[in-house]
């Protein structure tokens, strides 16, 4: 059969076209699934406050081992769907995280004790592991890396606003018919979501095929020996410890700080987060693939700089007894730390081969919550109750002043690096 140049170029062209239109399909359906991990993992903290009140009496400890109890689970299954998150398979997977964390969510609202409620949102964090870990590295198959970090700023902006919401309608619910309805509604939307996942196609230029031998410890033991993915993680882990703590104790901080009600307190901090984390994330992913073209470190850099600059800000935001310096200040400082979302990521995506994508994830996010979020909710609950939630929140400006020295530390030394290599070649 003859082929005709000019039907080729057609049907390259239309199947660009398709393959375009699919990437975009998918971010659409990857962010809402994002938006709705989020709103899952914030309507307890919306909620605790109430929850503390109720006929289950928890202490500011054991509020904040919920949070702990959570995150634990999510990073001992975090290795595990790194390592067949590089399979094909892997949106059946990602299929199975959003229904089980979605019935877990609601199972949280038939809690007759603290250890029930506790176990409920353990079982949150095996579902939203397998999603955290696969879905960037789905994500970074469609995107080439010129454009990775606008798709990266829309994917991430996604976890503000679904906090946001999640503090929104747990708030709203709660004020309405009371905290276990809150579960219920966050809860629902996740079989719809989890349907259209398993309708996705998702590529394969990074998937190992399905009959590659396991070779998930040598992967994980290659990550850890690379010195920037260590000092990129390890900065990450620091900024996870001050956002978790925000994340968990902002919404009771307020209340108790400022003297707001429970209501007044989640939308104050949602509209917050839907406004400098929609800009904080979108301005953040567009400003560090302009710096790209000149600097291969700018992603580090960014976050770096922005991250450092949060921390005296965050300070006075939770130091100040006046409440429109603690909004202007908070604000601010939110935005600033919002915008290393996308970079970070995109960066770490960047630094390992593409078969190695989700195996980077989930070793990161293994990390950073073994050394961030895991201890910060507890550890804020156990000064709150040797002192008060005035002074267990200081620990936040600390963890962000550490996040930005070494993010810049791992950008000067890549940089350093790369001007060697350059000489040497």
């Amino acid at each position: 059969m003859v082929r005709i140049p000019g039907n080729e170029m057609a049907e390259a062209v239309g199947t660009q076209e398709e393959e375009q239109r699919g990437a975009w399909g998918a971010l659409a359906i990857l962010t809402s699934i994002n938006l709705l991990n989020y709103i899952d993992r914030f309507v307890f903290p919306a909620v605790s406050e109430s929850i503390k009140h109720s006929s289950l009496h928890p202490s500011d400890t054991a509020i904040g081992l919920g949070s702990t109890a959570f995150l634990a689970v999510y990073l001992m299954a975090a290795p595990f769907f790194g390592a067949v998150g590089d399979r094909p398979q892997r949106t059946r997977w990602v299929a199975a995280g959003i229904v089980l964390w979605s019935l877990a969510t609601a199972l949280g609202g038939l809690a007759r004790t603290m250890p029930e409620l506790i176990g409920a949102r353990s079982l949150v964090g095996i579902g939203e592991a397998a999603y955290s870990a696969i879905a960037p590295a789905i994500l970074a198959d469609y995107f080439p890396e010129k454009t990775r970090g606008r798709a990266f700023a829309i994917f991430f902006a996604a976890t503000p606003v679904g906090a946001a919401l999640g503090y929104g309608i747990g708030g709203f619910v709660d004020a309405h018919w009371g905290w276990r309805e809150a579960f219920f509604v966050a809860g629902a939307p996740g079989l719809l979501l989890a349907w259209l996942v398993l309708r996705m196609r998702a590529p394969v230029r990074s998937a190992m095929p399905p009959g590659a031998p396991p070779r998930a410890l040598r992967v994980y033991r290659r990550l850890a020996e690379d010195p920037q993915y260590r000092l990129t993680v390890l900065g990450y882990a620091a900024y996870t410890f001050a956002v978790g703590g925000i994340a968990a104790w902002m919404p009771v901080f307020v209340q108790r700080a400022h003297g707001v009600s429970s209501a007044v307190a989640n939308n104050q901090l949602a509209g917050m987060l839907v406004i400098t984390g929609l800009v904080g994330a979108l301005g953040g992913g567009w400003i560090g693939d302009r710096m790209l073209r000149r600097n291969r470190e700018a992603y580090l850099w960014l976050s770096g700089v922005t991250t450092f600059l949060a921390a005296p800000l965050a300070w006075i935001a939770l130091t100040t007894a006046d409440t429109t310096v603690y909004l202007v200040t908070l604000f601010a400082a939110e935005l600033l730390i919002f915008t290393c979302t996308a970079p970070i990521n995109s960066k770490l995506i960047a630094m390992v081969p593409p078969g190695m994508r989700a195996a980077a994830m989930a070793l990161c996010i293994c990390t950073i919550h073994v050394l961030g979020d895991v201890p910060s909710p507890t550890l804020i609950g156990w000064i709150s109750d040797k002192s008060s939630i005035q002074q267990g929140v200081l620990v936040i400006p600390a963890a962000v002043v550490v996040s930005g020295a070494i993010w810049m530390l791992a950008a000067w030394r890549g940089g350093r690096l790369a001007t060697t290599n350059a000489v040497e070649a």
